[in-house]
């Protein structure tokens, strides 16, 4: 499942310096905006810590690890839904991405210039917030326009869709985001196709200091009361720091690094399991001796579902599934232990598969 984040921000905020981080892909940092022209797209490891139990349980020949792609996006500018800066391009490349990771600057530095020439995070914010907000009320008038006509006829369909669009539109004007109206399942299906940019689920990196590591600071503080009506994610980061650590070779240097500014794990473990979750995805796993390995699966997806990710026959032949607790496994020891303790539960093409599930699916083509 090819899912994935697009990491924005206005220029010089630490988007590049935080994505080298994540990835291996090298995006170009450097202090002047626009220096990320094409997305680099990087595909990052879930850090998992019962991928480990299992593989110390199972002994494994191999571990294969979940993944989420993060991609990250130009630097945008005022006007960018007009075309200004690299505004078209930016706007393209976020509308196919599945969520935001919004980077904010709240850190001071005299050595970095800011493209609006102080440290404003909320400002940065709804600036960024304007551009996606103009685009989409470009993108709703359209569609208004197009199935008015049709709605004064009494089409039905016509109609729900324009009471959709003219909700959309009512709030997009207020300076909204289309993500504040919150629409029954049956509207959700009928407005799919629209990918509204500011539909996508958020979440906000505030890039600090090293000293605000820990506990942020008064622009972390500004950032929260700002997006506190916003239900969005908020993750205090120090992109600088994190690059320090992505330099240090072996995982203890890395921990005794960490246990010096005050953290007990990196910011990047932290900003990749958010945005894995910020998805609403989750994790099952195989467990045997060949390989250990955790698949990923929209939350409340059934067995046939989650089987057509390890195969499309897995879904189509679907048969049973027979599924172990993670507890359960590594409480037991075993797959056998858990058979014998009557811990293995078959389950059929209704079941909902949780988070942590280890199975083991039976099917026929």
């Amino acid at each position: 499942m090819a899912l994935q984040c697009g990491i924005v921000g206005l220029p010089n905020v630490g988007k590049s310096t935080l994505f080298n981080c994540l990835s291996n892909a090298k995006a170009q940092a450097a202090n002047f905006p626009f220096c990320t022209i094409e997305p680099n797209v990087g595909v990052i490891t879930v850090p998992d810590e019962r991928l480990n139990k299992l593989a110390e349980l199972v002994h494994p020949q191999r571990i294969v690890p979940t993944t989420v792609e993060i991609v990250d996006i130009a630097g945008l500018v005022k006007g960018a839904s007009k075309g200004e800066g690299l505004g078209n391009k930016f706007l393209a490349n976020i509308r196919e991405t599945d969520a935001i990771l919004h980077v904010l600057r709240c850190f001071e530095n005299e050595n970095i210039t800011h493209v609006d020439g102080s440290i404003n995070p909320v400002r940065d914010k709804e600036i960024i917030d304007i551009e996606l907000q103009l685009k989409d009320l470009e993108t709703i008038e359209s569609r208004i326009n197009k199935v008015q006509k049709q709605a004064a006829t009494g089409d039905k369909q016509a109609k729900a869709l324009f009471d959709i669009y003219t909700q959309y539109r009512d709030v997009l004007l207020q300076g909204k985001s289309a993500r504040t109206i919150k629409l029954g399942e049956l509207d959700k299906k009928l407005v799919k196709d629209l990918y509204l940019l500011t539909n996508k689920p958020v979440m906000y990196v505030c890039n600090v200091d090293e000293a605000s590591a820990v506990d942020g600071n008064a622009y972390v503080d500004a950032v929260r009361e700002a997006v506190k009506d916003e239900e969005a994610e908020i993750l205090v980061v120090a992109a600088a720091t994190e690059a320090d650590i992505a330099e240090l070779e072996t995982y203890e240097e890395r921990q005794m690094f960490l246990e010096e500014v005050g953290l007990s794990e990196s910011g990047v473990a932290r900003l990749i399991r958010a945005a894995y979750h910020l998805l609403d995805l989750q994790t099952y796993f195989t467990a045997g001796v060949q390989e250990v390995r955790a698949w990923t699966f929209e939350k409340g997806w059934k067995a046939p579902q989650c089987a057509g990710v390890i195969h499309t026959d897995f879904e189509k032949g679907f048969i049973r599934a027979e599924v172990i607790k993670y507890n359960d496994f590594v409480t037991l020891g075993s797959e056998a232990a858990c058979k014998e303790a009557g811990k293995m539960n078959v389950e059929g093409k209704e079941y909902v598969v949780t988070d942590g599930d280890i199975i083991h699916f039976r099917f026929n083509v």
